[in-house]
């Protein structure tokens, strides 16, 4: 899926297909990632949420997120048209850690990754951030800034979360379309420069004798 596009019947005059890319929604449990692929789908997300009970307190972590009543159980889906030659697919990932095994099966053809934040609970961050890193899917921090979270300087959370030079730190408000929209373009924008950076470190192939 990461590089779709769809064939028509050769010789015809009709339209290219779009190109189709999927991304990832990851992040810690209670950070936004249901809210954030919900305010950008055009179609109806496909979500798998189920309330939280009293058996699933002693392994479901609800410090500073005490308000919630809900956890994503599989996975979050979404898509989204950026223009007539793109479109994304969204997949928001599991936050505890009792189903990271599902991480494997939607990491899966992903171009890149989303790992949103919240800069009261970094910690939370942190085994998203080391899934990418060790399994080389290109991917940016997104903080997503709750009402009475403190703002920090970019290069201070860069720090905070050991990241490489490379990687992008953006703010980010998964309630509103047109932020969202723009750290997903970020993404792929990034992937992109991964990419043909890769490309160029390659050795050129050793000439015919």
């Amino acid at each position: 899926m990461v590089f779709g596009r769809s064939k028509r019947g050769a010789g015809t005059a009709s339209p290219a297909e779009p190109v189709t890319l999927k991304l990832l929604v990851a992040g810690g449990f209670g950070v936004g990632k249901t809210t954030l692929v919900g305010a950008v789908s055009e179609i109806k997300p496909l979500r798998t949420e189920e309330t939280l009970t009293e058996a699933g307190r002693p392994v479901d972590d609800t410090a500073g997120v005490e308000a919630k009543s809900t956890t994503t159980v599989a996975m979050d889906f979404g898509r989204i048209t950026i223009n007539d030659g793109l479109v994304l697919y969204l997949f928001g990932t599991p936050g505890q850690d009792r189903f990271w095994f599902l991480w494997d099966e939607l990491a899966q053809g992903a171009l890149g990754a989303v790992v949103l934040v919240d800069t009261r609970r970094l910690e939370d961050s942190f085994a998203g951030i080391d899934y990418f890193e060790r399994r080389k899917i290109p991917f940016i921090v997104a903080v997503n800034h709750f009402d009475g979270a403190e703002m920090y300087p970019a290069d201070a959370l860069r720090e905070a979360l050991d990241l490489d030079e490379e990687v992008p730190v953006l703010v980010c408000d998964a309630r509103r379309r047109a932020s969202v929209r723009d750290t997903l373009v970020s993404v792929v924008e990034h992937a992109m420069r991964r990419a043909v950076a890769a490309q160029q470190k390659e050795p050129s192939p050793a000439p015919a004798r």
